[in-house]
């Protein structure tokens, strides 16, 4: 045998002799409250052979960045480097350890301390600050992941980490020289680099989240689903269900990690470009605590980026009649009169939802504003209180985490939620109308109404919580203004407008504002909406689908089918419109048509969960179960937390004589759904929070007239004939 084989076996059994010393060492005193077999729940990380790993296997990030000091730099500055040691998340987390131990910490640090993990660290008795928690998610975290699935909460399979492999393609354990390194490139990078690195699944082990039943002691509840959000989003091009098309598909990567020019030296580089380490996104706080100032500056070129257009699309009248799209046509307003301003927010730049669903402690807002010819503000909605609190009634992309006595969980202490009272974030390639009524003043001069929207990392509860601060203290965050538009509003006539480079074409202004209308449930409003569409883009497809969708939503099916053949008549085959064909085909008693337009679909989106599911649902009704089964099995392949498989699997599973199938998918159905008791968690809050309850209506407007807007002065003293 080649003496060089004999040194990689000796290696690898010495690697592997001194990793189970380490397992058992760890497994004496380690406390696996959850499961004897898993060591890490509730996290579902793993290791690649379920033993832990030492620590001191990881190479330190200043090992890595010796030589991808370009790598290093921007990793630094990002919020995986820092992911473990900023005083807000140590002070969440030390909540958590208090209420209920340090075990329980796992489900978190999973995600933001992995060496902590598999170290074994995380179990009563451990120090709390190790020598490895300053660099978070460090390079060999990343680099030394060997599988992961889109669970999410850590769903991934971490190996020991290594930066060469040996002419058999294993991993070496022991620390190498750079010499090794160079002379075996390949090698380096066939340890260090996988193809799934290059993919949204990849990310989805952690920036996807639920909070098990291990954690709360109550049930599975859906936390952060940004994979799922981007999967079905038309960034993915995976669906063809999106209200807009993209030219091509963008990954996480593609947004997050775009090649950038280097400035220090990195052999990874290619053409003088890496790709960035900085993982730019919303993170505000970081740079600004640790003065990294270049980060923080890329950040707000980041959100000010194209992310959401603003429009202010309408003029609602004392008379109930409406002047839209504004700018386009002329309108008349009296003296006193009553108006409402329809402001239209689309997100049209995030591949996932602003803010991402339970992150109840992020804060994004509008703050809208009246103000007369000499620049003073008469109205407002979405000001900052002397402390730094944001206006209850602003309208705020957030959501209200409720604990079982009905408080809300203002320390983010997501264990004890109970329900969420009401969401408001706004979903990618979707818009939101929100509504805000006042009187014109009686002065004949002229109004500006703006509306901007506005980001800061953290409600100023959190952050003065997070850092320990108490009494008139306050810490006071960077506020980014990410996009902003105005309208200038006269007493009289007001004649049309050249319109703004950064507005809208007429007709994408109507159709954002007939999604929002149809989110809120306003559908006779929302086909107008689409209708108007249809007469400025008459060859447009989706137009007519639009109207079809909403006419389905409201149950009106047959409304839908005239929709729907036009559309289909402009673009034969068109998936969109086949699917939705195919639920009008399905409530009418057609089911072989609608297995025919869904299989259509299917293979023209393969990864459409929805179509699949739509499909499985057609053919359960067919009664055929085995067909059925492949189809939700297709479903949980892309989604294992769908609920509808579950439900339908349980089913399946036992009418085919798979009874242990059939209990492990009604188990997990029984978990995952919603507990209808705990709405009462809910209204109980928003009873006693009637600033913020009409948040939780999709259909509301918020009243500049209140004192709470009114900036100072009496309402105008001439009012419109109808006025209430």
């Amino acid at each position: 045998m080649p003496l060089r084989l004999v040194v990689a076996s000796s290696e690898a059994d010495e690697a592997a002799a001194a990793r189970k010393a380490y397992n058992d060492k760890v497994n004496e005193k380690y406390n696996d409250h959850f499961s004897k077999d898993a060591h890490f729940l509730p996290s579902l990380m793993t290791t690649d052979t379920g033993e832990f790993i030492d620590p001191k296997t990881f190479p330190t990030a200043q090992y890595c960045g010796h030589c991808h000091q370009e790598a290093h730099s921007q990793w630094r500055q990002s919020a995986h480097s820092n992911s473990n040691r900023a005083p807000w998340y140590l002070r969440n987390v030390n909540l958590l350890t208090d209420q209920k131990g340090v075990e329980y910490t796992r489900h978190c640090e999973g995600c933001h301390d992995p060496v902590a993990m598999v170290a074994g660290n995380l179990t009563q008795g451990s120090t709390k600050r190790r020598p490895f928690d300053a660099d978070g998610v460090t390079c060999a975290v990343c680099h030394a992941i060997q599988k992961v699935d889109t669970r999410g909460t850590g769903s991934y399979v971490l190996g020991t980490p290594a930066v060469l492999v040996d002419e058999n393609g294993n991993g070496i354990a022991r620390p190498v020289t750079d010499g090794e390194i160079l002379a075996h490139l390949d090698r380096h990078s066939a340890a260090v680099m996988k193809p799934f690195y290059k993919s949204s699944e990849f990310c989805a082990s952690c920036h996807k989240a639920a909070l098990p039943k291990q954690l709360n002691d109550y049930k599975w509840q859906r936390a952060i689903f940004l994979y799922d959000e981007w999967q079905n989003s038309s960034f993915a091009k995976q669906s063809p269900l999106p209200f807009y098309v993209k030219d091509s598909v963008s990954t996480c990567e593609t947004c997050h990690m775009p090649r950038e020019a280097i400035t220090l030296r990195d052999p990874g580089a290619k053409h003088g470009q890496l790709a960035s380490h900085r993982w730019l996104g919303a993170n505000t706080i970081i740079p600004k605590f640790y003065g990294f100032d270049e980060q923080a500056e890329r950040i707000v070129k980041f959100l000010q980026a194209s992310v959401f257009n603003v429009d202010l699309f309408a003029i609602e009248h004392a008379n109930s009649t409406i002047s839209a799209p504004l700018g386009l046509v002329s309108y008349t307003v009296a003296p006193g009169e009553l108006l409402t301003a329809d402001v239209v927010i689309q997100n049209k730049g995030i591949a996932h939802s602003h803010v991402p669903e339970q992150r109840d402690m992020y804060e994004s807002w509008v703050d809208f504003t009246v103000k007369d010819a000499s620049g003073k503000t008469l109205f407002e909605s979405g000001f900052l209180k002397p402390g730094g609190d944001l206006d209850e009634r602003a309208h705020s992309f957030t959501n209200r985490l409720i604990s079982a006595s009905g408080t809300l969980n203002a320390d983010h202490e997501v264990w004890q939620t109970k329900i969420v009272a009401y969401n408001n974030t706004i979903q990618s390639g979707r818009s939101q109308l929100v509504r805000y009524s006042f009187h014109m003043p009686a002065a004949s001069g002229p109004v500006t109404l703006t509306a901007t929207v506005k980001y800061r990392r953290f409600n100023q509860h959190f952050i003065d919580f997070g850092m320990n601060l108490s009494g008139s203290k306050h810490y006071e965050e960077p506020i980014i203004d990410m996009v902003s538009a105005s309208r200038v509003v006269e007493v009289g006539e007001n004649k049309p407008v050249a319109p703004t480079p950064a507005e809208n074409a007429t007709w994408m202004r109507w159709n954002n504002y007939g999604i929002a209308l149809l989110d809120a449930q306003q559908y006779a409003a929302s086909v107008d909406a689409f209708a108007h569409v249809a007469k400025l883009r008459p060859d447009y497809a989706d137009a007519y689908t639009n109207q079809a969708i909403v006419e389905i939503q409201w149950e009106r099916y047959n409304d839908a089918r005239p929709h729907l053949a036009q559309a289909l008549q402009l673009s034969p085959g068109n998936s969109r419109a086949l699917y939705y064909r195919a639920l009008v085909e399905r409530n009418g008693g057609e089911l072989d048509a609608a297995v025919t337009d869904l299989i259509a679909v299917t293979k023209a989106f393969p990864r459409s969960r929805d179509a699949h599911r739509e499909l499985g649902f057609s053919y359960y009704q067919q009664h055929k179960y085995a067909q059925a089964r492949d189809e939700y099995e297709i479903v949980q392949d892309i989604d294992p937390d769908d609920l509808a498989a579950h439900y339908l699997l349980a089913i399946l599973y036992r009418r085919l004589g798979l009874k242990d199938k059939a209990a492990e998918q009604s188990a997990s159905f029984a978990d995952q759904k919603d507990d209808p008791s705990a709405n009462r968690f809910a209204l109980d809050y928003l009873r006693t929070h009637s600033d913020v309850a009409s948040e939780s209506v999709v259909w509301h407007t918020h009243e500049l007239d209140a004192p709470a807007h009114r900036i100072d002065g009496p309402l105008p003293t001439s009012f419109s004939a109808t006025q209430n």
